[in-house]
């Protein structure tokens, strides 16, 4: 390695997970340069997610980073880990500073077959990573009263709407997002389609939020028809804009190859429904990609929460590893291109062979045999599975 990546570690077991990587995958053959940044729950809290944002500013500088899977807290949370506060989703902090765009495909492996039967492609999902629920404000409101959506312009003019007037108790929500963010979002997914010469589906529900996700489609369609529409008719391949519930049908119909793109919330379900669809949600990609060229790859699944939990009780666990496995081959690639650095990069391509290559020879952890076809040879816990990969690439 000639420069370092932004790594970003996370909580529970995938924590325990991505030392085990290190310690057996990466460190006997990679002079790995990292700067290190925990992003376990406790940090966060203790640092008031100082450390969220010095992490996303090393994303930035360095060009590329790898991110274990975190927890964002809840009341149950604060409880547990005695924290502070609630925090907010590390991932929206990220996502937010590098105002970027998610892009999810699932991992096929030839023993473990789609549920969905007409998926002969990978379905890329490409979503939103701005605003949203995930950037949003709340209220608890304690009794009666008059909700309103209030905006005070730059030049002192006011717009105010009613919201709702509440006969009793209830609960508010505001959230926003930005025309600039949601031209980038909409060139990113144009410009990933077409270096995969793939088409783009893009969906929202303009038809209930006319100003919010109608703002989402008209910008989608002007930035095509200004920037892509003739290299798009020149590679073969197309966009067109459907509502979110036709899409889903759609979807279910189709063979795959395509980029399907969502709005942030709508892009968290969806590609946890394709992920699952395909097999595991351990069996996914994902990788955030800023409009000025930095890249994050992560593990697209929780902490696994249940499974720490017996970890700590003394048990193996048959977690599957795969997803964070191919957050470092995606990192280490990105750095090698960045860096041509062309070893380092062969040696990423040879880490994803030999792991998908343990599954394919009939090794592989409870999730994936209970898929499995024909069955799996072995099931294995984690740090075996693990091990089944360090032989190979020894």
């Amino acid at each position: 390695m000639k420069n370092p990546i932004a790594e970003l570690d996370g909580d529970e077991m995938t924590r325990v997970l991505w030392a085990v990587i290190k310690d057996k995958l990466l460190l006997p053959f990679v002079d790995l340069k990292t700067e290190y940044y925990d992003l376990g729950l406790k940090a966060r809290d203790d640092s008031d997610d100082k450390i969220t944002y010095e992490a996303a500013a090393a994303i930035k500088r360095l060009g590329v980073g790898v991110k274990c899977a975190t927890i964002t807290s809840n009341a149950a949370r604060v409880k547990e880990y005695n924290l502070k506060q609630l925090t907010p989703s590390p991932n929206g902090i990220i996502r937010g500073e590098l105002d970027g765009t998610v892009f999810r495909a699932p991992i096929f492996v030839k023993n473990v077959h789609c549920n969905v039967k007409s998926w002969t492609k990978p379905i890329i999902l490409g979503r939103h990573a701005y605003g949203d629920v995930y950037k949003n404000c709340e209220i608890k409101t304690p009794c009666a009263g008059k909700a309103e959506l209030v905006f005070t312009g730059s030049d002192g003019k006011e717009i105010r709407k009613l919201i709702k007037e509440m006969p009793g108790p209830g609960i508010i929500q505001g959230i926003h997002n930005l025309d600039s963010s949601i031209e980038n979002f909409a060139r990113c997914c144009f410009m990933y389609a077409l270096d995969q010469k793939i088409s783009v589906w893009f969906a929202t529900k303009d038809t209930i939020s006319k100003t919010y996700d109608g703002n989402f489609k008209e910008i989608f369609q002007r930035v095509f028809d200004a920037e892509f529409k003739a290299k798009f008719d020149a590679a073969g391949i197309e966009y067109f804009y459907t509502l979110i519930d036709d899409a889903v049908a759609r979807v279910m119909k189709c063979d795959g190859g395509i980029l399907w793109a969502c709005k942030n919330y709508d892009g968290d379900v969806m590609s946890d429904m394709i992920a699952s669809a395909c097999g595991s949600l351990a069996m996914m990609t994902s990788v955030l990609v800023s409009p000025t060229g930095e890249f994050e790859y992560e593990a697209s699944h929780g902490t696994v929460q249940k499974h720490y939990y017996r970890w700590q009780k003394g048990e193996k666990t048959s977690t599957n590893p795969v997803a964070l496995i191919f957050a470092w081959t995606g990192a280490l690639a990105k750095r090698a291109e960045k860096d041509n650095t062309p070893d380092l990069a062969a040696f990423a391509k040879k880490l994803e062979e030999a792991t998908l290559g343990v599954i394919e020879d009939g090794v592989m952890t409870g999730d994936l045999a209970r898929l499995a076809s024909p069955a799996a040879k072995r099931i294995v816990d984690s740090w075996e599975f693990i091990d089944e990969i360090a032989e190979r690439l020894n």
